[in-house]
């Protein structure tokens, strides 16, 4: 039986590991990407500051995926005929007996007029490089910024930490008092971070924007990005120097250029509670390409519900544990929506941090907590080091 993922990060990679491991000889899996290198995303947001490099969060996926016998193609995956199980890539044709989608998303950077060309994003390593070197510019000619999200944005736990983390960082070079701070978001009210808030979160972050001085705009979008100034949908103009905007997320090239897959309008992909397409019985997805609907009620400026790291790993293993049954002949499939897997997260807020747990990561809760702890983000350095030595040394099996 062939099995092959397209895409390497964070549930492509476990989906990987973990069918292998289940399956042993009977699958011979291959999964293809056009990196080499496995990248622990959440910690770019370090990087800007200098506590990371790039290369002190990548892993060479290659050597791992040898060691646990698991084929590696370096290639970009171009489209898939799911009638004819085919997959074309820039190394030629691959057939398959199960798929797994795990690509994760492409960044839509024309959601406004300005953000693609004056706006900075820390999504990405050429990303966060990029802010260092402007912030080393800022640095000598300080002055207003704005931080935030787009309309129709969801990762706003990271727009959070960059704020946070660049607050500490104004201080540390000691200009603090030179820049006018401002945080923009479509959100609400503060702490939403699309999934309905948590208790006594949006209390929490109005006490740290006022402790750090950062004013904020609630339920704003982006009309335009210039040079000098982000205009506001609701045409507030804010004069600025550096801006670190999280736009939207929309599927990749190869969903897009896959009309077989039926995506939907953003090119993600619909798939039931057990990650599997609704109609190609082989085909499955994991992590960011899933399309997650919003549970809650959209304002005039709408946003989109989180995809991060543990939901995506999460994702992976249930895929790999569908295929393992589906293989056996077993129909007891295991469902998880993403909305009920458990929220896990460890937002940094500039050496100091905030832990996020509850049963769900979407209402309702049996329990939810956040947890301030300002001394130092120890659990954040901490999960990302357990995260690294994991993947080193593919135990996809942990948590």
């Amino acid at each position: 039986m062939k099995a092959l993922v397209i895409g390497g990060n964070f549930a492509g990679m476990t989906a990987a590991i973990e069918l292998k491991r289940k399956l042993k000889d009977a699958v011979e899996v291959t999964l293809i990407d056009r990196n080499s290198d496995f990248l622990f995303v959440p910690s770019l947001i370090w990087v800007p500051f200098k506590r990371r490099e790039i290369t002190d969060i990548t892993v060479d996926r290659r050597k791992v995926l040898a060691e646990k016998k698991v084929n590696f193609v370096l290639a970009e995956a171009l489209s898939v005929d799911p009638e004819k199980q085919v997959v074309t890539t820039t190394k030629g044709l691959f057939n398959y007996d199960h798929l797994v989608i795990a690509t994760g998303p492409k960044v839509d950077f024309d959601v406004a007029p300005g953000v693609r060309d004056y706006a900075t994003y820390v999504g990405t390593p050429t990303g966060a490089m990029n802010i260092r070197k402007k912030l080393e510019e800022f640095i000598t000619h300080p002055g207003p910024i704005v931080v935030g999200a787009t309309q129709r944005a969801g990762c706003m736990g990271a727009a959070y930490e960059f704020l946070f983390n660049l607050e500490e960082w104004l201080r540390a070079k000691k200009i603090r008092e030179k820049v006018d701070l401002y945080w923009v978001t479509p959100e609400p009210f503060l702490g939403h971070f699309g999934i309905e808030g948590m208790p006594l979160g949006e209390a929490m972050l109005k006490k740290f924007m006022q402790l750090f001085n950062i004013h904020y705009k609630l339920g704003v979008g982006i009309k335009e990005v210039t040079p000098y100034s982000v205009e506001l949908t609701n045409g507030e103009v804010i004069e600025t120097r550096f801006s670190m905007l999280m736009p939207p997320f929309k599927g990749v090239d190869f969903i897009h250029n896959s009309p077989g897959l039926h995506p939907t309008g953003n090119d993600f992909l619909e798939v039931g509670e057990d990650y599997r397409h609704l109609q190609y019985k082989n085909v499955w997805a994991a992590g960011l390409t899933v399309d997650v609907k919003p549970p809650f009620q959209q304002g005039n400026v709408p946003f989109s519900v989180p995809k991060t790291g543990y939901p995506s790993d999460e994702t992976g293993k249930i895929v790999a544990e569908n295929i393992t049954r589906v293989v056996k002949g077993r129909t007891d499939l295991r469902r998880k929506a993403w909305g009920k897997i458990p929220g896990v997260c460890i937002m940094d807020a500039g050496k100091k941090e905030v832990i996020i747990l509850s049963d769900h990561l979407f209402k309702p809760r049996k329990f939810a907590l956040m947890i301030p702890n300002i001394f130092y983000d120890f659990s954040k350095v901490l999960l990302e080091k357990y995260f690294l030595w994991k993947i080193k040394n593919g135990y996809a099996h942990l948590p």
